[in-house]
């Protein structure tokens, strides 16, 4: 091997510098994100001016802790077309993994909470939120386009926000994909984060057993009930030959993390025992898993109050 490819093979080898860039719009969850990349071991920058952004990123040889990066509109001199400019050469630098993550929210939700917090929107001026909203999305939408990950919290918690960043950036992640599995209420839409969607509600419905109504998919009356659909047993190994061969590929590609949503009517009993079955399988073929109910909870709430209308349980049985 000649010295100058002993060089470029000792630099592929070397570990590279992790940096995320994050940004967005504004209200999107910026300072939440930024904390929440802090507690996962991340040195975290805020509103830092564009002109000190290649220093801070080429940090020399040798290796340096992880940075977490906040910029947005209103960051001293930026400006969109000179982040992209300086995107560019930072992500060629073989020394540093860069990654740009794009905070994004619907715009009414962005409205309510400017309107809630009554704070002003650094675009608008004396003219209403809803202009300053417009005009800053005109201006962010290449960046968008450019991210590596866009994040929508519209309809995210603080504690969904922070698993999927966790289960994109954790440092300490084992080899592969990292898997979260949740259920959901078809009634309440889609897991704006899914990456796969599975709709169950072909299957037979506990709901309509007035003895298995207030229960959920967790519970072994309610699981066994969907298991003995002719159907159930089909589908799941369906399900198995479909994402056997899918998840290795997703690694081999660079993807980190993936969200797997299970869906029927109410989000409480079909979606909720498919979804731990998916997960226990998934868990079997050695894969690092995770496993939520996204309306378990609501759901649970409207039976009982479904029960309690209609003179309790004893009395329905």
């Amino acid at each position: 091997m000649s010295q100058a490819a002993g060089k470029e093979a000792a630099a592929d080898a070397a570990p590279r510098d992790r940096v995320l860039l994050v940004t967005g719009m504004s209200g999107a969850g910026h300072s939440t994100a930024l904390k929440a990349l802090e507690d996962l071991g991340y040195e975290a920058v805020d509103n830092l001016p564009l002109s000190l952004l290649p220093n801070l990123v080429n940090r020399g040889p040798g290796s340096h802790p992880p940075l977490a990066i906040g910029i947005d509109i209103r960051t001293r001199d930026f400006g969109i077309a000179r982040f992209l400019a300086a995107l560019d050469p930072l992500a060629g630098t073989s020394a540093v993994d860069l990654r740009v993550v794009f905070l994004d929210c619907e715009d009414e939700l962005l409205r309510r909470r400017y309107t809630e917090t009554r704070r002003r929107h650094p675009l608008a001026g004396d003219r209403p939120v809803s202009d300053g909203i417009r005009l800053e999305r005109e201006r962010v939408s290449p960046l968008r386009e450019r991210a590596d990950l866009v994040i929508d919290t519209s309809a995210l918690t603080v504690a969904d926000l922070k698993r999927l960043l966790e289960g994109h950036f954790a440092l300490d992640a084992a080899p592969g994909v990292n898997v979260f599995v949740t259920s959901f209420s078809y009634r309440n839409g889609l897991p704006r984060d899914a990456d796969l969607v599975f709709d169950v509600r072909f299957f037979d419905n506990p709901y309509y057993d007035p003895v298995l109504r207030p229960l959920t998919g967790l519970d072994p009356a309610v699981g066994a009930r969907i298991a003995a659909d002719p159907a159930c047993t089909p589908f799941l190994d369906s399900l198995a030959a479909l994402l056997l061969p899918l998840l290795p590929r997703y690694h081999r590609e660079g993807k980190s993390y993936l969200t797997i949503a299970i869906g029927c009517t109410g989000g409480q009993h079909r979606s909720v025992y498919i979804a731990e079955r998916l997960a226990a399988w998934l868990r079997q073929q050695g894969q690092n898993v995770q496993v939520g109910h996204r309306d378990l909870a609501a759901a649970q709430r409207s039976a009982a109050a479904v029960v309690a209308a209609s003179g309790g349980l004893k009395e329905l049985t």
